[in-house]
């Protein structure tokens, strides 16, 4: 059935870290949007990408240090949808910045964002998408050029170009992601948004003056090399979708790529950094 995915409900004791190091796990697999719960998580991967031996290789499902029950169903995208509107409650960022939706009221923010995030991942609830969001409003974005990597609901390259942005390319491998973008930027009224499915090959031959990558750990750090080769000089990378025990992983690519540290973000063990172009 087209648009179906497996939904894991785990049930872990103690919560956290362990909620923390199952997400860095699955994110290495097909899975490809999370919950945390209050007392675990739920993982979702596409029924075409699951198969039976899916949770054998991840650690942390026999480490004794952990007790994890685990369920799970088949959830169509109308059921998650309906889930969603039932629980989502708009966010606020640094006071500047709302990301709402369609049936919330209007605020008095500097920016308001309007999604619809179904199954993709980037609500702005989750750390990484706050952060990225808080690093984007210390930004002066007006007539940049701007890519959007991992682009999700599209909520950064929204903001992008409500912050002035006025070429905004947003790239994602997930077909949802990649239609949810597109309808969300219309939903903003965004005339400076192109959304293209795929990885980074759809933009590689491409110059940018800032470049945004909320992914995980592994993919950022095979792309970095490309993001530096992308940047215009001076330009600004901002990084998110991985934990402190990954700063100087991450710290130590970007320098090999002569991208100089600026300042990070921590919150709840999830970090985002940011970089310029030497």
């Amino acid at each position: 059935m087209a648009g179906t995915y497996i939904e894991y409900e785990f049930t872990i004791t103690p919560p956290q870290p362990g909620t923390e190091i199952l997400i860095a796990e699955l994110s290495n697999l097909d899975f490809d949007s999370f919950v945390e719960t209050e007392t675990g998580l739920k993982a979702y991967i596409r029924k075409e990408d699951w198969h039976s031996g899916i949770l054998k290789e991840v650690y942390i499902l026999s480490a004794e240090e952990f007790d994890i029950s685990i369920a799970s169903k088949e959830i169509a995208q109308e059921n998650w949808n309906q889930r969603w509107e039932e629980s989502f409650e708009p966010i606020e960022v640094d006071a500047r910045c709302t990301v709402r939706a369609p049936f919330h009221p209007t605020p008095s923010t500097e920016f308001d964002i309007v999604i619809e995030p179904k199954m993709s991942f980037g609500t702005g609830h989750h750390e990484t998408t706050h952060m990225m969001i808080q690093h984007m409003l210390s930004i002066d974005l007006e007539g940049r050029k701007v890519l959007d990597m991992g682009s999700g609901t599209g909520v950064l390259a929204i903001l992008a170009e409500k912050q002035g942005a006025t070429t905004i390319d947003a790239v994602d491998i997930d077909e949802w992601c990649f239609l949810n973008a597109i309808e969300n930027a219309e939903r903003n009224q965004c005339q400076h948004i192109t959304v293209q499915q795929g990885g980074i090959e759809k933009v590689v031959d491409g110059r940018y003056d800032s470049i945004l990558a909320n992914i995980n750990r592994n993919v950022l750090l095979e792309q970095i090399p490309h993001y530096a080769t992308m940047l215009e000089p001076n330009g600004t990378l901002l990084l998110s979708g991985f934990y402190t025990e990954d700063i100087e992983m991450i710290s130590q690519c970007c320098h090999a790529s002569q991208l100089a540290y600026d300042s990070q973000i921590v919150k709840n063990n999830w970090v985002s950094m940011r970089f310029a172009k030497k």
